[in-house]
Order: C-alpha cells, then structure tokens, then sequence
C-alpha cells in the first residue's frame, strides 16, 4: 500500500474518527459534543486533518491539504459553538451542520485513497477521476443532504417541544 509511519497514524486516527461518528449517529442522531463518541470524532479528525498536512501521495502542497484545513476549521469551529452551549438554539443548528459537512467532507479523500488502493494489486479505481469515485461521492452527497434535513427537522421538534 505504500503507507509511511505517518500515513499508517493517520490512517487509524481517520478510521477511528469515522467510526466514533457512527457511533454517535446511531446513538443521537447526530455527532454529539456531549458524548464520549462526538469528542472522539472531533479530537480524531483534529489530529487526522493536521497529520494529513504531513502526507503527499504526489509532493508538494494539493487538494487533499485543502480538504484537511477546511474540515479542521469546520471541527473547530463547531466544537467553539458547542462550548457556547446555552440558550442559542441557532447555534446547534449551525453546530450540527458543521459537524455533518466535516463528516461528509472527510469521506471525499477517504473514498479517493482506498479506491485507488484497494484490493492490492488490483484497485476498484484507476485515480481521483474514475467513475466509480464519482458515483460513490454523489450518493453520500445524497445522503448527507438527506440526514441534514433530518437531524433539522428532528432539531427543530425538540426545540418547539422545549419551548412549549
């Protein structure tokens, strides 16, 4: 697979973020700040985003560093909105979009990375631009559309219900 020290790091680290995000989808329906899974994702994607400044398929600085500093700003800046918790519910929305977007977002290389690396010796991609890349990307962009406008929805009928 060609993975350095630091690339095999990020690569559990990256792993350990998607999974911990599952986690807490299933359990909240949302990566949750609160719980020990929603830290987890962010703390992991943290660390994952700035390890992947320090790897370089091709040298030099490309897209896959852009993706890491947007999605670190996306991380840190809902994690900044979280510890304004109380009383702005428009900050939770805005939160858990966030959060969604950096999730969705982390997908884009990590769809790239193992398409064109998985199986060895014969990968189900040839490189960023083959199709099944493509379509991959377009139904989880399907998807996190679709949850976004849940969890909104699903926000919004927890604050009437709070406010009632």
């Amino acid at each position: 697979m060609g993975l350095l020290s630091l690339g095999i790091f990020h690569t559990i680290i990256g792993v350990t973020a998607i999974v911990a995000a599952i986690i807490s989808y299933i359990k909240y329906g949302k990566i949750n700040l609160a719980e020990t899974s929603g830290k987890i994702y962010a703390y992991s994607t943290i660390i994952t985003s700035l390890t992947a400044l320090g790897i370089s398929k091709h040298g030099g600085f490309n897209i896959g560093h852009v993706f890491s500093i947007f999605i670190l700003i996306l991380v840190v800046g809902a994690y900044f909105l979280f510890s304004r918790k109380q009383g702005n519910n428009r900050n939770r929305y805005i939160e858990n979009f966030l959060l969604s977007f950096s999730f969705f977002l982390s997908w884009v290389p990590t769809i790239n990375e193992t398409f064109t690396r998985v199986p060895l010796g014969q990968p189900l991609a040839k490189g960023p631009t083959d199709p099944i890349i493509g379509q991959t990307l377009l139904v989880l962009l399907v998807l996190f559309i679709a949850g976004s406008i849940l969890q909104f929805s699903k926000q919004r009928k927890i604050n009437r219900t709070v406010n009632l």
